[in-house]
């Protein structure tokens, strides 16, 4: 069975297949996935990759967590399970709103305040919900 490994501090300039060459040199690689941001399609800094074998994905992990590639200290380890919208819903929550149940016709300056509420953290969001960020201009 694939083992999924997290892979973070990683260059912005670092390419999937720079990194499945990396872990290929240790064992077979299955799929490699380096995360971008949906809006500019810039790398976050950090993937995944899934190793066909668990002996290969513990001693690339092993041999790779803190190794230095292109002036970064990369932090390899195992990828944990996602946890679907548990932030997302809190954040949400906590800003006064509702991310299952906000209509599809909201203008474009709600969703603009549900994706910050979204984006950052509780504390920021009691910070723009003072300033009025989320009152409904309709």
């Amino acid at each position: 069975m694939a083992k999924k490994i997290y892979v973070g501090n990683l260059s912005f300039q670092t390419t999937e297949t720079d990194l499945s060459d990396m872990f290929a040199e240790i064992g077979q690689v299955e799929s490699v996935q380096i995360i971008t941001d949906r809006d500019t399609g810039r790398s976050k800094g950090f993937g995944f990759v899934e190793m066909v074998d668990d002996a290969a994905a513990e001693k690339a992990i092993e041999q790779l967590n803190g190794k230095s590639v292109g002036g970064r200290n990369l932090t390899v380890n195992e990828a944990k399970p996602q946890q679907k919208g548990t932030q997302a819903a809190a954040v949400a929550a906590e800003a006064g709103g509702d991310i299952k149940n906000s209509p599809v016709e909201a203008s474009s300056n709600e969703r603009r305040g549900q994706r910050v509420a979204i984006d950052n953290k509780p504390s920021q969001v009691a910070n723009l919900r003072a300033q009025g960020f989320f009152e409904n201009k309709a």
